[in-house]
């Protein structure tokens, strides 16, 4: 059940192609596979990350390095959370169109799939399932770095290096502000605040500010005035991109739609009921242990 909560805490995220027009994908069809690899795997972690993708070496292979990580994170990220070896790796294969986006990860330390998700808006990707690893717990920064790149290549298409900064600095802001708030919570925020953009583009700095604190204000979430400023100021390069907002809010309503028609199947419903049986019953254990102890007392 840990996948599906942190795909509750931030699906909505998982839109992509929200910066590019539909022809991105033209030449790209369902079922196609890329996979990136971080450059600092050893020959038999490579191996073993292929084998628990079910791939093998013939798929197309994009290979990520550490000099790229930093390039594209250092401005944002501390040297030390992105570390000096890339490892995590990805594995990208399209759906059909309308299905939304889908983001699994395994032994992912610091970027949660909300987080993958809403950077992989703003980056431009849509309708995909996307499985993120490593041999080990890392903080995925060299995944991340290598989905942007793999859909560069399978796409035939160059990612201008502002939009690709902005997706970083989107994720490193969401990943700083979950610190604080809790991943969720920083995820549903920046995630609400797109949803909003799309109903209704603002016009200038002050709308785009009050937006954002009508929006943390409904979560319940309070912002630091230099949270505040940190959003609106990454929210306000994000507009000079020309995103195409509508696309966005499709995407996040695909991927709401995906995540009710999960928890309403038979088979979820069925192990939802026995983790709550679970826990009624150790509640009754503990309430007769209390009360056996209230009465020896």
């Amino acid at each position: 059940m840990s996948r599906w909560r942190s795909f509750l805490a931030g699906s909505c995220a998982f839109m992509v192609i929200a910066l590019f027009p539909a022809a991105v994908f033209a030449d790209a069809a369902p079922g196609d596979t890329i996979v990136t690899l971080g450059e600092n795997l050893s020959k038999e972690e490579r191996t073993s990350i292929l084998n628990e993708m079910n791939v093998s070496e013939d798929v197309e292979i994009v290979t990520v390095t550490n000099e790229e990580e930093h390039n594209y994170l250092g401005d944002y990220m501390s040297a030390g959370d992105i570390g000096s070896r890339a490892l995590s790796s990805a594995k990208i294969t399209l759906t059909k169109q309308g299905q939304g986006i889908h983001v699994d990860t395994n032994n992912i330390t610091k970027v949660s799939e909300g987080m993958y998700a809403n950077t992989m808006i703003t980056a431009g990707v849509e309708d995909a399932d996307v499985y993120i690893t490593a041999p080990f717990g890392v903080s995925g920064t060299a995944a991340l770095t290598g989905i942007i790149k793999a859909y560069e290549i399978q796409n035939d298409i160059q990612i201008p290096e502002e939009q690709k900064k902005v997706a970083n600095e989107e994720m490193v802001k969401t990943s700083e502000l979950g610190e604080r708030i809790g991943t969720e919570e920083a995820t549903e925020l920046i995630t609400r605040i797109k949803e909003e953009l799309g109903k209704k583009p603002v016009e200038s700095e002050a709308d785009l500010r009050d937006l954002i604190k009508r929006v943390a204000s409904e979560l319940g979430i309070d912002l630091t005035e230099d949270e505040l400023d940190g959003l609106v100021s990454l929210f306000n390069r994000m507009k000079d991109l020309n995103i195409d907002w509508d696309q966005v809010q499709s995407q996040i309503t695909k991927v709401r739609d995906n995540l009710d028609e999960f928890l309403n199947r038979e088979d979820t419903q069925s192990v939802i009921q026995k983790f709550l049986d679970f826990v009624n019953e150790l509640i009754d254990s503990l309430r007769g242990w209390l009360g056996g102890e209230s009465e020896s007392s």
